[in-house]
């Protein structure tokens, strides 16, 4: 049986995590963490009471609590500066870590890599199953359409904080690594006014904001005369949710390391 915490747990992406912790066999929900300030935690407020079940854990506005809960890793999909405080405590408590945090600068990142030598963890901008297969398909599209302009549009609901979404970025990594060019030569961020011509092998993004589109990725292949077009469209978190579990359930089993969705899924 793992056990499993999970920070961020009054949020849309916790409550998620937590329902796939309670339906997952061989995984047990044994601390949840929530924000104080902005979370509005209740005096033993049940983690999930709101989700047709109890499982007795109750939320915790205390960081330090993670120590003493006896998990074995932590679920995080907060904020950069939450994941890194996180970090200190798992790599200081011997707790493995499965991030889905997105928007870590180069700063943070690198903390995490150091962390990494210490506990294993699995980071990851998007742990769905159909988006980790989908880059897979992007890299062999890639490589067979070398001369085709490449353009990624993504899609999410008005409250997401970073753009382009991690997903989107590490899907332009994905095709950059394939065609054998340094990603961030070829990335274009925005376009606005007089551009000039489409710079031959560039990668361009463009974000979208707005209702609660949950995630929507586009990835165009314009060629002489056609269009390949490679879509990841998600209705729910759904699919988020159970691949974290599915990443908690295997790096507890690892030796430190640094450690992706492809590793959990046996997409190498």
């Amino acid at each position: 049986m793992v056990k499993i915490a999970v920070a961020g747990a009054k949020g849309h992406m916790g409550k998620m995590i937590i329902d796939a912790v309670w339906n997952t066999e061989g995984a047990e929900l044994v601390c949840a963490l929530a924000h104080k300030e902005t979370d509005h935690v209740e005096a033993n407020e049940d983690a999930d009471a709101s989700l047709g079940f109890n499982s007795g854990v109750k939320i915790s506005c205390d960081n330090e609590t993670l120590r003493t809960s006896g998990a074995q890793v932590l679920i995080d999909f907060t904020r950069p500066e939450g994941t890194m405080a996180f970090l200190d405590i798992c790599k200081d408590a011997g707790i493995a870590m499965v991030i889905g945090t997105t928007g870590l600068n180069a700063e943070q990142k690198q903390k995490l890599e150091e962390a990494s030598k210490v506990i294993p963890i699995v980071f990851a901008p998007n742990m769905s199953t159909g988006v980790n297969v989908t880059n897979k398909l992007l890299a062999q599209a890639a490589k067979l359409l070398k001369d085709y302009d490449c353009e990624i549009v993504e899609m999410h609901h008005s409250r997401k904080v970073d753009a382009p979404s991690g997903t989107a970025i590490a899907m332009g990594k994905v095709i950059a690594e394939a065609r054998g060019q340094n990603f961030e030569d070829v990335a274009v961020w925005a376009r606005q006014g007089h551009t000039g011509p489409r710079v031959p092998g560039s990668i361009g993004f463009a974000a979208l904001r707005g209702g609660d589109v949950v995630g929507d990725h586009q990835v165009i292949f314009a060629g002489p005369g056609e269009r390949i077009v490679i879509s990841h469209l998600s209705s729910s978190r759904a699919g988020y949710a159970e691949g974290s579990v599915k990443a908690a359930q295997y790096v507890v089993n690892q030796k430190p390391g640094l450690y992706s969705m492809d590793d959990v899924l046996g997409l190498k």
